[in-house]
């Protein structure tokens, strides 16, 4: 069984949380920007979309971090992170080149959030054990 003192997970959580924080309290700070993106990518409507996606994304980020509820904090955050890479990150529809080569390491990354949502939530359940 793997022991880690545990400002190691903290910190680490902090870290792996960080894409979401920020950009929940970038958005939470320009609620009129954030509006705009969410009006952008056609949710309707876009207040209640951007003030959904600020909960999603500081609320998720504060459970993984807390250590309490880590296994929800991580689904909602890898659930928001999924549906936003399929939908913002669709690089089978871009063309070739520059574009498709962004859109496609964006997706890859992303991907990679999700696998360390998982393993926080197996480091979670495997302390709490």
């Amino acid at each position: 069984m793997l022991t880690l003192p545990a400002w190691t997970v903290v910190v680490s959580s902090v870290l792996l949380t960080t894409p979401f924080w920020l950009s929940g309290l970038s958005k939470l700070f320009d609620f009129q920007g954030a509006r705009a993106e969410t009006r952008a990518m056609g949710l309707r409507p876009p207040a209640l979309a951007a003030a959904a996606v600020i909960l999603i994304q500081l609320g998720g980020s504060a459970l993984v971090i807390s250590g309490r509820s880590v296994l929800l904090g991580a689904l909602v955050l890898a659930a928001f992170t999924l549906a936003a890479t399929v939908v913002g990150h669709a690089f089978w529809n871009a063309p070739p080149g520059a574009e498709r080569s962004h859109h496609l390491n964006a997706f890859l990354a992303n991907l990679g959030l999700v696998g360390g949502l998982a393993l926080a939530v197996l480091i979670a359940e495997s302390s709490a054990a």
